[in-house]
């Protein structure tokens, strides 16, 4: 059978008939995807002009061919080694915990400070938020102040002895942890605000005018040569004044009711043979006859007649403040006296008195505002470096000039003191002390206000230039004198001369003078203990704590030596704080530095300072406590000496053992002890590589291992119980 044949006719072959080829497009766009229209190449494509569509351009940064790819590759690989050489560059950095200070408004303002996504990140001083008082709302304290180097101790204690430890227990029960207010009623749970409370040493509501006069006379040979804000003879005058014939009792006087409060605050402190002591109570509430809430009905009395001045003060008005500032110090409100040092700086200015006084003034009220001036200048400064926090008053050159101390203005200031030498009266303490305070701010600010980078805390040689330049022009007439050839405002020990024949002021104010000056020290070089966790050596910061340390060990010797062959400090509140403040320093350094030569000495201070505790508490409740409080701590340190003792023998005993094949055994490091000064990164890095640790984490060790302890919190939540068997192999080496 045929197949049959089909034939197909095609049209003619022509230009016309050759298919067009269709345009590839890697992905469409978003808008003709959606609408499913044929999309082109460009950007932004034909529909979405056409249409007035919202072209992606995502399909244009996606890798979608071979070559594309590569690019892409060769892109990241590029900023992979951009990335790690800036990585490189950040850990080639001087060791040590760095400082950044946030932009001034002023600098903001005129545009040196522009705020860029790098300054979000960089590093500030921190500080601590805590509970100080009754109330368990915190309030924050800053870098330089006790409280957060009291939270840096307690977290090292809670790492190394694995126990649960709170930062509140480390502080002496004060009036401020039982009471809202020195004025609070003492047996009731809510401030009395209505009738005056009962006071220790008061039958009635208020004192006869021989009481009145023992308490006033107190002060001018207790506070008035340290801050001499008064005119004797104006306020003698003013005083009298408020005595009318035939009465029984004077005229209101905020001005004499808060001279009284703080004489009073004393007066009670030094009553001899009375043990102040908290109550067992569940209250826990201050014991009636406790010093430091003395005269708190005339303080009381003194804010209420201070109420209808605010808008209207006068410079009795700001003498006032500065008096309840000292008074709420005494008795350990922390905020309340920084709160009335405040108010004091803000009055101070409404009254122009940090202004040159006008030459048509006498020349005895212009020397007297100098002088309520720059008292109120150390004040101020004194409570924001010990809290840490900004200063109010700013150093400024327009200041009023430093007051006068010579014989003529001391004659007509002060009626009861005798000229001491040459060129030397009873207001050259407070010129000195206002010199010490300028001097101290300079060598603060120079450290804790300083661009990232450009502070290094084991680098204290401008705090040390700063301080000898003040103490070489302090007159010898100023100085206490030592025996067996001893350097006053030294750290050589030596014991002091106490002169038998010498007015009571006069030797308390050298004495004063010199305990500032350590204690002052103390704080400055205190940044530079650190707390490391890692075993690490912390060569070099151990110069400068070095430091702070032989201030500490210096001023707990001199407490303890005057208070025991002289009265001149019994009772003295700033005296005890002093020594609490150096004594939970030392407290730190030994546990930060327990094998230095300073770290025996350092442990036999804390033991006076138990000692100097104890003869506290016959005075005032808190040293009572604080006693206590610093046993516990000494048999903690003790504890742990102990072990890095046992530790350090088991660890000796392993090494000279036969090499085995187990797991690496604890390395001792002390071939790798080096000059303070000298380079320690590279040896702490081997160090750590010989205990079977990675490149990564000796990397990281040698950076812990000279950290600064600034902010403790990053190595609270850490786990180093498994870091080279136990801690304390760690801190042991």
């Amino acid at each position: 059978m045929a197949t049959p044949t089909f034939i197909v006719d095609m049209p003619p072959a022509g230009p016309s008939s050759n298919p067009k080829k269709r345009s590839q497009v890697a992905r469409a766009c978003n808008w003709c995807r959606v609408h499913r229209l044929k999309c082109d190449s460009e950007y932004p494509c034909a529909n979405c002009r056409k249409r007035g569509g919202q072209c992606n351009h995502d399909r244009l940064t996606r890798s979608v061919t071979l070559p594309q790819a590569y690019r892409e590759i060769e892109r990241l690989k590029a900023r992979v080694s951009e990335l790690e050489l800036e990585l490189q560059n950040e850990r080639q950095r001087p060791s040590g915990w760095q400082l950044q200070t946030p932009a001034t408004p002023e600098d903001e303002l005129e545009g040196n400070a522009p705020k860029t996504e790098k300054q979000s990140q960089d590093k500030f001083w921190e500080g601590i938020h805590i509970s100080t008082a009754r109330s368990p709302n915190k309030t924050w304290y800053g870098a330089s102040s006790l409280f957060f180097f009291i939270g840096s101790i307690n977290k090292f204690l809670a790492t190394a002895l694995k126990e649960n430890h709170s930062a509140r227990g480390m502080m002496p029960e004060s009036a401020s942890t039982v009471l809202d207010g020195p004025a609070e009623d003492l047996h009731s749970e809510q401030p009395s605000q209505a009738a005056p409370i009962a006071d220790s040493i008061r039958p009635a509501e208020s004192l006869s005018s021989m009481q009145e006069e023992y308490f006033i006379n107190l002060f001018w040979e207790s506070y008035y040569p340290s801050f001499p804000i008064l005119d004797e003879a104006e306020f003698k005058e003013h005083y009298q004044s408020l005595w009318t014939a035939g009465a029984t009792e004077r005229k209101p006087s905020a001005l004499v009711d808060m001279v009284l409060a703080l004489c009073m605050q004393y007066g009670m402190a030094r009553q001899p043979g009375r043990r102040h002591a908290l109550t067992t109570t569940n209250k826990g509430n201050v014991d009636d006859s406790d010093s430091t809430i003395a005269g708190r009905w005339h303080y009381r009395r003194c804010l209420a007649l201070l109420s209808s001045q605010l808008e209207s003060p006068t410079l009795s008005t700001l003498q006032c403040h500065i008096l309840c500032s000292i008074y709420l110090c005494n008795a350990g409100f922390q905020n309340m006296t920084d709160n009335s040092c405040g108010l004091a700086v803000r009055t101070a200015f409404m009254l122009g008195l940090h202004l040159e006084p006008p030459q048509s003034m006498p020349q005895r009220e212009r020397e007297l505002r100098k002088r309520i001036w720059w008292s109120l200048y150390i004040l101020e400064s004194n409570r924001s470096m010990k809290m840490g926090r900004p200063f109010i008053l700013q150093d400024s050159s327009y200041y009023c000039s430093l007051p006068s101390d010579d014989r003529e203005i001391a004659r007509s200031s002060g009626t009861s003191f005798a000229p001491i030498a040459e060129n030397i009266t009873w207001l050259t303490w407070s010129l000195y002390k206002t010199k010490l305070v300028i001097a101290v701010r300079k060598a603060y600010m120079s450290f804790y206000t300083k661009p990232p980078d450009a502070v290094v805390i084991g680098d204290t040689g401008a705090i040390a230039a700063i301080m000898e330049g003040w103490l070489k022009g302090v007159p010898e007439a100023l100085k206490t004198a030592r025996q067996n050839g001893g350097v006053p405002f030294s750290t050589d020990l030596s014991p002091v001369q106490i002169e038998q024949f010498t007015p009571g002021w006069l030797q308390r104010e050298r004495l004063l003078l010199e305990l500032t000056y350590h204690c002052m020290s103390t704080n400055l070089y205190r940044s530079s203990i650190c707390f490391t966790l890692n075993g690490a050596p912390p060569s070099a910061t151990e110069q400068a704590a070095s430091k702070c340390a032989a201030h500490a060990i210096a001023l707990t010797h001199i407490t303890y030596q005057v208070l025991n062959l002289s009265s001149v400090l019994h009772g003295w509140h700033e005296a005890f704080q002093w020594q609490w403040n150096v004594s939970m320093t030392l407290v730190g350094y030994v546990l930060a530095f327990p094998q230095t030569s300073s770290s025996a000495a350092a442990r036999e201070a804390i033991d006076l300072s138990v000692s100097v505790f104890e003869h506290f508490g016959n005075s005032f409740a808190v040293a009572t406590n604080a006693a206590t409080i610093m046993r516990d701590l000494s048999r903690k340190v003790d504890r742990l000496r102990n072990n890095m003792r046992t530790d350090k023998a088991s660890i000796q005993n392993t090494l000279s053992e036969p090499a085995s094949t187990g797991p690496a055994q604890p390395y001792d490091n002390s071939q790798f002890q080096t000059l303070p000064n000298s380079p320690t990164n590279t040896q702490e890095i081997d160090w750590l590589s010989q205990l079977g640790m990675g490149s990564a984490t000796a990397e990281i060790g040698g950076i812990l291992g000279h950290s600064i302890d600034v902010s403790a919190e990053m190595y609270a939540d850490l786990d180093w119980s498994d870091v080279n068997g136990t801690f304390f192999d760690q801190w042991a080496l």
